[in-house]
């Protein structure tokens, strides 16, 4: 005859210790603080962004007197504003330099990892620390060095710093990553008659695809986003959107057009956070590939 099991007969759960729910708590709370901290101002500017103009400093935190004027505006010239050639300025400066300090990087992490060499310790050390220099200290210098050579107002003036910046980023991210990949395969490829730079092209370069993605993805975004250079090396026909958002003039030059300026910031911003959560997977991938399992 089968047992009927009452939830009086039933085991009782273990009471979870109060400890150890105010530790979630805790976890919620902290994470729920970073979200608002970090996605707050992006909310605002969007909101801002479809807002009437003569609405601007409406306190409403939910969307009130929608229109898209701003959009129109931001991309409006008769005010001396050229926002889609600031947009294909910054494209031009983030791919070039994402292509040339991918190609350096790629080529000196590579070496770092893989191959044994005097001072290799030293030349990772200064890699590294030249990613902790001051902006602000090479403002004067460069300027006065892209003039005195006519580069003012042309594209390598932004490029040529901005991979000296991205650069090191570029080298850390993929150092460790050749470094954590098996030799076994190089040397499987050595034994049969490749050389170095054939092995390197043809195994280790495809393995590290997920990890030059994401330097790739990261390269672009600090090129885009610089801003203290380019506000001094440029000029109006190759100024990035960074310079050109915080040029914007309105009807009264006495005023900022603040919804123009947060509908452009909008336009420019919205397409890096997709491509972000559309390739969160492999940025993920990216930065802790490269392990191997035992």
């Amino acid at each position: 005859m089968a047992t009927v099991t009452t939830p009086m007969d039933a085991p009782e759960r273990p009471a979870v210790p109060w400890t150890a729910r105010l530790g979630s708590a805790r976890v919620y709370v902290g994470a729920l603080i970073v979200l608002v901290w970090g996605l707050g101002p992006f909310y605002w500017m969007v909101v801002t962004a479809f807002r009437d103009p003569a609405y601007t400093f409406d306190n409403s935190p939910w969307p009130t007197h929608v229109t898209l004027t701003n959009f129109r505006n931001a991309f409006d010239t008769s005010r001396g504003n050229d926002f889609g050639r600031a947009l294909l300025n910054s494209a031009v400066i983030g791919g070039l330099t994402t292509a040339l300090a991918l190609v350096l990087g790629i080529m000196a992490a590579y070496a770092l990892a893989r191959i044994d060499f005097r001072g290799k310790s030293l030349i990772a050390g200064l890699i590294l620390s030249a990613s902790m220099f001051p902006v602000v200290v090479l403002v004067t210098p460069l300027f006065q060095l892209f003039t005195n050579i006519g580069w003012i107002g042309h594209y390598q003036a932004m490029v040529i710093p901005n991979i000296s910046f991205v650069l090191p980023m570029t080298v850390y991210i993929l150092a460790s990553f050749f470094a954590e990949l098996p030799w076994e395969l190089e040397e499987a490829a050595r034994i049969d008659g490749a050389s170095r730079f054939q092995a390197f092209r043809l195994i280790m370069l495809p393995l590290a695809a997920p990890a030059v993605f994401t330097t790739a993805i990261l390269a672009f975004i600090a090129a885009v986003n610089e801003y203290l250079l380019s506000s001094l090396l440029s000029s109006s026909g190759t100024e990035p959107v960074t310079v050109a958002i915080a040029r914007f003039s309105g009807n009264d030059p006495h005023v900022p057009p603040y919804t123009a300026i947060m509908a452009a910031g909008t336009i420019v911003t919205v397409p890096l956070v997709v491509m972000v959560l559309v390739f969160q997977r492999r940025i993920i991938s990216g930065l802790t590939a490269g392990g191997v399992k035992s």
